[in-house]
């Protein structure tokens, strides 16, 4: 199989003279270029939760991203394409990914968010997945109880006409109590469904979007190596780490590990639902390109604000001593948010439960997420990277 990206290409600028595999890349788009390692913001529904993109390029964001999963759902796909397309459809000029729909198929299957689905806690949730064959995966709506069947040709057609610039194939993303057996077969089944996700696209490929495939095998070394093996001899643009990362952090980064000793690392590497700021530096080092996650908007509308260098990277300005700080957020911030407004109003906001004090939060946690990564970039080049992650991660 051979397929070209003309209206595409990634560069590697930089590497890391101290040792790691860290490196600077240029990945190149139609909606323009992205500099790596990068943050991409998941704005889900096609709308960033608290942000409008107005905000989002006045924090300096480069790229963002929506879900198969959902959209299909709700408005469904064909008004997006009919509207001109997801960019034109939510107001975004700038580069964006869709994900496949797999993982939010299987964690909601699973009954269970995210979270459980990463290893670290699991909470219930009605059970929507029906039952994943070789054909694809049925599942429920969990919007009116309707039938569905997501197949890997499906999931590229609907992820053809949202039109983001990445795209990836459709997976299944097994949980972190998966045994081996079990997630063995699994790894295989994704296999052959990515085989169908590389003739679907192929079928419609226009040159406007690059495929990504996306790497599975659970916590085990030589199903990720398998994985590894298997993507690097397909055709794809880039390549994703996907599925659960183990129980902590710690066995994360060795899983993150065998999934990059194998590697193509001429292509860009995405790290799927990860966006700790610990979490970054680590992959950044392991020779990560870029990195999602719902975390830094989530936890602001929650009341908490990033910040380098202090315990849990973040601050909950609902706590009753900020009441009357007159400080910034983050003295070392230049975000709307810090320029403007004190912790104290932000805890007053909070406590009125009014929608402005989510909005500068996320606001906020924007900057900081743009901010890290363009500092990453600048220390990479100079061997700076370890001096760098000592003045944002309280270890």
């Amino acid at each position: 199989m051979t397929l070209t990206y003309p209206n595409f290409a990634f560069d590697i600028t930089a590497t890391d003279p101290a040792g790691s595999r860290a490196r600077v890349g240029r990945l190149a788009t139609p909606h323009g270029v992205l500099q790596t390692p990068a943050f991409i913001f998941c704005a889900t529904k096609a709308a960033m939760k608290a942000a409008s993109p107005a905000m989002l390029r006045d924090e300096k964001t480069t790229i963002i991203l929506s879900n198969t999963y959902h959209l299909m759902l709700q408005p469904g796909a064909d008004l997006v394409e009919k509207m001109g397309g997801l960019h034109r459809f939510m107001g975004w000029d700038g580069p964006m990914l869709t994900d496949s729909g797999g993982f939010q198929i299987f964690s909601l299957g699973h009954g269970s968010v995210a979270d459980e689905i990463k290893g670290r806690r699991e909470i219930a949730r009605p059970k929507t997945l029906l039952k994943i064959s070789e054909k694809g995966a049925a599942f429920r709506s969990y919007i009116d109880g309707s039938k569905h069947l997501l197949t890997p040709e499906g999931s590229i057609d609907i992820q053809r006409k949202l039109g983001a610039d990445l795209i990836v194939t459709f997976d299944e993303c097994t949980p972190f109590h998966s045994d081996r057996t079990y997630t063995e077969r699994s790894l295989r089944l994704s296999n052959r469904w990515a085989d169908r996700c590389i003739a679907e696209f192929e079928r419609g490929h226009t040159g406007r979007q690059a495929l990504y495939g996306i790497l599975q095998g659970g916590i085990y070394e030589d199903l990720r190596h398998e994985a590894a093996e298997f993507v690097n001899s397909r055709p794809f643009f880039g390549n994703a780490v996907g599925g659960t990362l183990g129980g902590n952090t710690a066995q994360m980064d060795e899983v993150v590990g065998y999934a990059m000793a194998k590697l193509d690392r001429t292509r860009p590497t995405h790290l799927l639902g990860i966006g700790g700021i610990r979490d970054i530096f680590a992959g950044v080092a392991q020779g990560i390109d870029s990195f999602d996650c719902v975390s830094p908007t989530r936890i602001a509308r929650h009341g908490a604000a990033l910040m380098p260098g202090v315990k849990g990277e973040r601050v909950n300005l609902r706590n009753a001593r900020f009441r009357e700080d007159p400080a910034p957020v983050d003295e070392t911030c230049g975000c709307y948010c810090c320029r403007n407004f004190s912790r104290a109003y932000l805890h007053h906001l909070l406590k009125a439960e009014e929608l402005l004090g989510l909005q500068l939060l996320t606001q906020h946690n924007i900057a900081v997420m743009n901010r890290l990564t363009r500092e990453i970039q600048a220390a990479i080049p100079e061997g700076r990277l370890g001096e760098l992650r000592k003045r944002w991660v309280a270890e």
